[in-house]
């Protein structure tokens, strides 16, 4: 029995045993013309899982004849990165080619990972090669992503599995030994989803079992052995980001249908409850917000109720308050407020508070006029006096009221209070 997952014994090594992704690996194509002239500069590759973002990257560097160095934004950080920039620096000799530095799933470093990146690319301390399943553009910094070509890779076709489990089944010694036939692959193609390595994983664990040779796996014997579990979902892999993402998003839109589907899809995959619930609070606060205050009520209430309850009758609880969000009106104000105004903070830098709305508990304070003039808003008609709360010089709006009936209230009140008149 073969020790090796079957995705790495097949892993192939030049560009014409790569299956798929025609547009920019086929003949005159963009990578190839690149791979064959010797020269290489950064770029990203974009696409879903289990479409040969790795492999292509190992294609790339071994025909090049460059080191290869790898990191898991998963798992790395900056120090990881700087310890990678000192090794490549040590490997460059004289006229020698740069190496290769590929990060996997790269949306999932921070700024100040990708930043520390930048120096190393603009000096060509090394060719960076990025893979992601996110959009760059909104994961991947501006400067890192300029000095980047970004190269867009396909879900795999059907005709390209097939082709896929046609040379695992000719290539590889394990399976050739067992004389294992794929007589019907409706149920492979299905659960695999388009991704190649969830197809090799797939025939993989399923031959695992089989003792006998001339052994013919049937839509049946598939559907049955994987017991619907394999592939609908994978906590610890990739598509667990684009599960989440799609239960946040259909909460977003008010689909409670599919809020409810996606969360079913992560309780049968084993997802821990709490995740799901931690989810839940967030969303409410960024994208439920003003809108619907309770929402982040019921989302935190859900999360408490879930310690004491336990499993599974914590799915009901889950459920009802991801039906509850999808369902609520939505306004994103104040996720916008705080970025706007962190924005402003890093733009302009520390301003001064002004004197009359500092603190001021010792007697210096008080003589150097801390605290002076600032007028109790509780002292005045409706808790309120208008004064100025701002910066001096500073004036920037941040929080822009939804439109709901919720935010309409607020809204309409705040113009009466400050007549419609920009904040100081």
């Amino acid at each position: 029995m073969a020790t090796q997952p079957l995705a790495e014994r097949l892993r192939p090594t030049n560009l014409d045993d790569y299956i798929g992704q025609n547009h920019l690996v086929g003949p005159e194509a963009v990578l190839r013309r690149m791979l064959e002239s010797g020269k290489l500069s950064s770029f990203i590759l974009w696409g879903p899982p289990g479409v040969g973002k790795t492999t292509l990257a190992r294609i790339i560097a071994q025909k090049q004849d460059r080191p290869f160095y790898t990191l898991s934004a998963v798992n790395s950080g900056v120090k990881e990165v700087r310890e990678v920039i000192e090794r490549a620096k040590k490997s460059q000799f004289f006229n020698s080619p740069s190496p290769v530095l590929f990060i996997d799933e790269i949306h999932r470093f921070n700024k100040s990972q990708q930043d520390s990146l930048l120096g190393a690319v603009e000096e060509g301390i090394f060719t960076l090669i990025g893979a992601t399943t996110e959009n760059p553009s909104f994961e991947v910094i501006s400067p890192l992503l300029s000095r980047c070509q970004v190269y867009v890779l396909k879900t795999l076709d059907t005709s390209d599995l097939r082709k896929l489990m046609a040379r695992a089944l000719t290539l590889d010694q394990h399976l050739k030994s067992l004389k294992v036939e794929i007589a019907e692959d409706e149920a492979i193609l299905k659960f695999s989803g388009g991704d190649a390595r969830k197809l090799l994983n797939i025939i993989d664990l399923i031959t695992q079992s089989i003792q006998e040779e001339n052994f013919k796996i049937t839509n049946e014997y598939v559907t049955r052995y994987l017991q619907q579990n394999i592939a609908l979902y994978d906590k610890n892999g990739e598509q667990h980001y684009d599960i989440i993402s799609a239960f946040i998003k259909s909460i977003r839109g008010s689909h409670p249908d599919a809020a409810v589907y996606w969360m079913a899809r992560m309780i049968e995959g084993g997802e821990d409850a709490k995740f799901i619930a931690r989810r839940l609070i967030i969303l409410a606060a960024e994208d439920i917000g003003l809108a619907n205050p309770n929402a982040l009520l019921i989302a935190n209430a859900a999360f408490e109720a879930i310690d004491k309850i336990g499993w599974p009758e914590g799915r009901i609880i889950l459920s009802e308050a991801a039906i509850y969000l999808a369902c609520s009106p939505k306004s994103n104000s104040a996720y916008l407020a705080i970025n706007d105004a962190q924005l402003a903070v890093k733009e302009t830098g520390a301003l001064p508070v002004p004197l009359h709305l500092r603190n001021a508990p010792t007697k210096l304070m008080k003589d150097l006029d801390y605290g002076k003039n600032y007028k109790y808003s509780h002292s005045f008609e409706g808790n309120f006096i208008e004064q100025q709360y701002m910066p001096d010089g500073f004036a920037r709006k941040f929080y822009n009221p939804g439109n709901n009936p919720q935010e309409n209230a607020i809204s309409e009140r705040q113009n009466k209070l400050w007549q419609e008149k920009k904040t100081d």
